[in-house]
């Protein structure tokens, strides 16, 4: 069953989505499956109402738009974060993700933590991740045992909490073998501090692995993949999709609006400005402002614009409306973003229109 929430009550629907998009040769094709993951869509269309679904193939329900917090500690103070979340959690996310490196310095962690302080917990699900350098040296980053028992307690000080629902490894480390890192979370699944575990920017081969490691040894196995993905980055579909589908990872996006560009605030042959995730980026940001990424934007644009959403909506919603994700995580420096990516799941694209848009958007 599917669970969404309507003005603050909780309605179920028993409709189910039963289709899945295959990468062939030239576009997504759509055939019936039934893989018994339990992923549904509900039938509202109201900007009010919340989708949760599945995380994977766990019982956990998240929403299905989340709270990216990598601003949390850079351009969103204490105060800040503290409006985000709140105006996050009015609309129905449940879903915060956020990481020890965020901030700098783990102040990401710090401010959710306060945030949240005073909410009833047990309707929040904190993700959080570890693995990327926290200080000088190698003993201060990484996947090994002692690394991940160190960085756990330093989060759930930071949080506030006593334990994490999703603990994600942030980065693959090819240094440490895949079964002491997998060894490593399955106790502290066994002790309480975390729930769930995840891993971000794996390639398919890499999730394939752990997958293996994790059967063979029985023990406590992956259930999510956070990468990058978007209408203007569709990468992950050659493998990382594939093997996520097989296995039951759920996928969760991120950065799904292409650093602002899939928002319109950025405009052919025009700079950026500074302050802009892409301003920033230098080479890197003027590479993604591509003649080919502006023709494909236009493209999207008047798709939109046709059906009187914005692109900002259709570059969520066509998230929101595969299968394979379990939730959608778009970061915030405002209230008002918040409302503007929840809203933006309610658009529910029919099957011919995610087809038309797999097909202007193809790389």
């Amino acid at each position: 069953m599917n669970i969404v929430k309507r003005r603050g009550r909780k309605v179920t629907y028993s409709i189910e989505f039963v289709q899945c998009y295959e990468y062939g040769a030239e576009i997504l094709t759509l055939h019936p499956r039934d893989d018994g993951l339990n992923l549904h869509r509900n039938i509202a269309t109201e900007a009010d109402i919340m989708e949760y679904r599945n995380l994977g193939s766990t019982g956990l329900k998240v929403s299905i738009v989340g709270i990216g917090c990598n601003n949390f500690g850079r351009r969103c103070d204490e105060r800040c974060t503290s409006d985000i979340v709140s105006a996050a959690f009015d609309k129905g996310v449940n879903f915060f993700d956020t990481a020890d490196v965020y901030g700098p310095g783990g102040l990401s962690e710090e401010y959710l933590g306060k945030a949240i302080k005073g909410m009833d917990r047990s309707q929040i699900v904190i993700a959080t991740k570890f693995a990327n350098a926290m200080g000088e040296g190698d003993l201060n980053r990484g996947a090994s045992r002692r690394y991940i028992f160190d960085a756990v307690d330093k989060s759930l000080r930071r949080l506030g909490t006593d334990y994490i629902d999703l603990y994600q490894q942030h980065i693959p480390d090819i240094t440490t073998p895949e079964e002491e890192t997998l060894r490593a979370l399955d106790d502290l699944i066994s002790v309480g501090k975390i729930r769930y575990i995840g891993h971000s920017n794996f390639s398919g081969w890499q999730i394939s692995d752990a997958e293996w490691t994790a059967r063979f040894h029985g023990l406590n196995k992956f259930v999510t993949a956070q990468n990058l993905y978007s209408l203007l980055d569709r990468r992950i579909e050659r493998e990382v999709v594939p093997v996520c589908e097989h296995h039951g990872i759920g996928i969760l996006p991120y950065f799904p609006l292409a650093s602002g560009l899939l928002t319109g605030k950025y405009q052919r042959g025009v700079s950026p400005e500074a302050g802009t995730r892409l301003g920033g980026w230098g080479e890197r940001g003027k590479a993604a402002l591509s003649d080919k990424n502006f023709d494909i934007l236009d493209r999207l644009t008047e798709f939109a614009n046709e059906r009187d959403h914005t692109i900002l909506e259709l570059a969520i919603s066509w998230l929101a409306n595969l299968p394979y994700i379990s939730s959608v995580i778009a970061g915030a420096t405002s209230a008002e973003q918040v409302d503007q990516n929840t809203s933006a799941a309610a658009w529910r694209l029919t099957d011919d229109e995610m087809l038309e848009v797999a097909r202007i958007s193809r790389q």
